[in-house]
């Protein structure tokens, strides 16, 4: 039985403003611009940027300090 392959998010790299670039698992790098993302509980304080940059990476996804993240297959989707 082959192993699933799950698509991850290995680099990423803050831009300016929301935008960031992002490496994902199978090599392909994406330029995403976060700010029409940022709606809801958890993302709305990102608008400030000062909490938009306050991320890293966990062992899937970028993840922000207040716990915000979203899934590598949403972001590698866009």
């Amino acid at each position: 039985m082959s192993e699933l392959s799950l698509i991850r998010v290995t680099d990423v790299e803050y831009l300016q403003d929301y935008t960031m670039r992002l490496e994902f698992s199978d090599g392909v790098q994406k330029q995403i611009d976060f700010y029409p993302l940022l709606k809801g509980k958890f993302f709305e304080p990102l608008k400030d940027r000062n909490n938009f940059i306050q991320f890293g990476l966990n062992h899937w996804t970028i993840e922000w300090a207040n716990g915000a993240d979203l899934a590598p297959e949403f972001l590698y989707n866009l």
